[in-house]
């Protein structure tokens, strides 16, 4: 599955009623509600001694890609055109790979 096939078949179960801008607020405040989900997966695990669940886990990324592929769609891109611009900002940022010094 590419990115994009992902994105078409994440379409088919957004809130058809809202508008692109509603979509894209909710999509964003999903965003950061799973990325909260996750952080706290990984900081309980870390801090509590708690087994890291790795199919949670799974689940909880799954949601905020979900979330990322609305939020694109309602902006008018593509997530390979997310992901394309962001390889491309990393290359330029770190163009022989990431080193500490």
């Amino acid at each position: 599955m590419t990115l994009d096939d992902y994105q078409r078949a994440a379409a088919r179960t957004m809130n058809a009623s809202l508008t692109r801008e509603e979509r894209l607020m909710d999509a964003a405040a999903g965003m950061a509600e799973e990325a909260g989900e996750v952080l706290a997966l990984v900081r309980k695990h870390l801090y509590q001694q708690r087994a890291l669940d790795p199919a949670r886990l799974r689940e909880e990324l799954g949601d905020a890609l979900w979330c990322l592929a609305v939020a694109a769609d309602a902006a008018g891109f593509t997530l390979e055109e997310v992901a394309t611009s962001n390889v491309d900002k990393l290359a330029a940022r770190h163009p022989g790979g990431f080193k500490t010094r």
